[in-house]
């Protein structure tokens, strides 16, 4: 049962382009008015973030350089504000004298931010955890072969009570992007988890 529990939650993933439990990202995010950086996921805690430019990718930006929000907390969205305040008077542009970083920020015009951090829930919702035992269920039924099918097809694997038991190695890279789904093949899943849905911007990296 692990193992379909585990395919549920792919799907859930998937289809709600969040995760649900603490998971170390890195995501590439717009910057909008007022250096207002949405975040694709629920924010825990950022470790680093770094300015998109052109030539290369600019300095790890100090954390007095920007504020964080969390939807974790009632009211608030997952965002990095940036230019905030804050000055270094060892970085070039960034000095007290020249503006700190808000001045930098508005010089250097970058569009888009790298942000490394620690992204997710810290457990799953309960409406989560219900929607991934009802795909569980749902993906083992659809996997359960008719007598029919084990005679035609010899590499089918069932157990004693008819469970097709044969796991395929896919050899997926788990820091792959997971693709969005426009369902997770279960309506009663789907309308569990519909208001978990995020279509925010696409990760570079991890879940």
């Amino acid at each position: 049962m692990t193992a379909w529990i585990a395919a549920g939650r792919e799907r859930i993933d998937a289809y709600t382009q969040q995760v649900f439990e603490p998971t170390d990202l890195v995501v590439v995010a717009d910057v909008g008015a007022g250096g207002l950086v949405i975040l694709p996921r629920r924010i825990r805690t950022v470790t680093s973030v770094v300015p998109v430019l052109n030539a290369d990718d600019g300095p790890v930006i100090p954390s007095s350089a920007y504020r964080v929000t969390s939807s974790s907390v009632l009211g608030q969205v997952d965002a990095v504000h940036l230019a905030w305040g804050g000055y270094d008077d060892l970085v070039v542009g960034a000095e007290s004298y020249n503006g700190g970083w808000k001045g930098l920020w508005s010089r250097w015009g970058a569009e888009q931010v790298k942000v490394s951090g620690s992204f997710g829930y810290d457990a799953a919702p309960l409406l989560v955890g219900q929607a991934n035992a009802i795909l569980a269920a749902h993906l083992q039924a659809q996997a359960k072969p008719s007598d029919a099918d084990a005679e035609q097809d010899p590499t089918i694997t069932v157990d004693d009570e008819g469970n097709n038991v044969a796991i395929e190695d896919t050899d997926d890279d788990p820091s792959d992007v997971v693709a969005p789904a426009s369902s997770t093949g279960s309506t009663q899943a789907d309308a569990l988890l519909v208001t978990y849905l995020n279509r925010g911007p696409s990760l570079i990296g991890g879940v």
